[in-house]
């Protein structure tokens, strides 16, 4: 029995949000498609998104050749994709945002990426949906770095936010042999001097860091930064002859992830999606963190901004369409 072929493919999907600059739906995707014969519906673009597996390894088998597995460092942080308007959407709930700074309606989005300190890969991402998988984003956190490590990877540190500093992920950390920096919760307790447990705040800590015994985990130095503000921060890593200079240089790497999360919103539609469907909705993000690779790529080889970089592919591909009509965004 002949089947017919799909009319569209993830690369279809993945040219359209790179090009599409405000609306992602699939009637857009197929409203913007060359004026060719047997041109895709919109059905067709959401089949698209129906069909592709639950798992990520489509986004692992793009951006593997673009990362060094016995260098760099893992990155992992959760964002909030705004879905302030859904209705009955899969992975929406109730949830807090850093960008508003209150509980808003979204998906969460638990990323890990790679970065030599300039590039931002992303090489795994996780939605939390604990009514249904039970699994916090801290189970998350450790999944993907499960999964890191029979990937292959050894990296130089993992670096994370307070939230992911629980006493079961630094151990999970240490039991790969890897090492990390962190920040921790003013209360954590630690014993700086053998004589019992004190909240950090409280602690007496040099601007050169203080090599303490984290409750429950066991030696770490930690240090101190106090911003202009008076705003203060606990850095903690297991690495105990860490200096400043090397904790700074690793805090600015951490912030990359930041950077990335900015990226993937602005300019690859990743809150966009409409489809109600989960398959729907963890294809288009995976789409979306495809299409941010290829533009940070584009990035690092030209060496102007994605913003640019986007600016400048809208452009061929509106040249390409007038010109002829069938044409391709690699």
């Amino acid at each position: 029995m002949d089947i017919n072929p799909p009319k569209c493919n993830d690369t279809d999907y993945i040219n359209f949000l790179i090009a599409a600059s405000n609306v992602f739906s699939c009637t857009e995707a197929a409203r913007c498609y060359p004026n060719v014969a047997n041109a895709p519906s919109h059905d067709a673009f959401t089949r698209c998104l129906q069909r592709q597996p639950s798992d990520t390894e489509a986004l692992w088998e793009e951006v593997k050749s673009h990362v060094k597995l016995k260098e760099g460092f893992l990155i992992v942080d959760d964002s909030t994709l705004d879905k302030p308007y859904a209705e009955e959407m899969a992975f929406v709930r109730r949830m807090w945002s850093g960008k508003h700074h209150r509980t808003v309606k979204g998906i969460g989005l638990v990323s890990l990426v790679w970065t030599d300190g300039t590039t931002v890969i992303p090489i795994d991402f996780r939605i939390y949906n604990i009514d249904e998988d039970d699994k916090t984003k801290n189970d998350h956190f450790r999944d993907m770095l499960d999964k890191a490590e029979e990937r292959g990877f050894n990296p130089e540190f993992v670096l994370f936010d307070t939230w992911y500093a629980s006493v079961k992920n630094l151990k999970a950390i240490r039991k790969k042999e890897w090492h990390f920096l962190t920040r921790l919760k003013n209360n954590r307790l630690v014993n700086p001097d053998n004589k019992g447990n004190l909240p950090l705040e409280i602690v007496d800590i040099p601007p050169k860091g203080l090599v303490v015994h984290l409750k429950a985990y066991g030696f770490v130095k930690v240090f101190r930064i106090v911003s202009k503000d008076g705003d203060t921060q606990h850095w903690v890593t297991d690495v105990q002859d860490m200096n400043e200079s090397k904790r700074e240089d690793l805090a600015k790497k951490s912030w990359k992830i930041e950077e990335y999360h900015r990226g993937i919103k602005q300019f690859c539609g990743v809150e966009k999606c409409q489809a109600r469907k989960e398959e729907s909705q963890r294809t288009h993000i995976m789409f979306s963190l495809r299409a941010f690779l290829r533009l940070e790529l584009q990035r690092i080889k030209s060496g102007v901004s994605w913003f640019e970089c986007a600016m400048k592919i809208r452009r061929v591909a509106v040249t390409a369409y007038l010109n002829n009509p069938i044409y391709t965004l690699n």
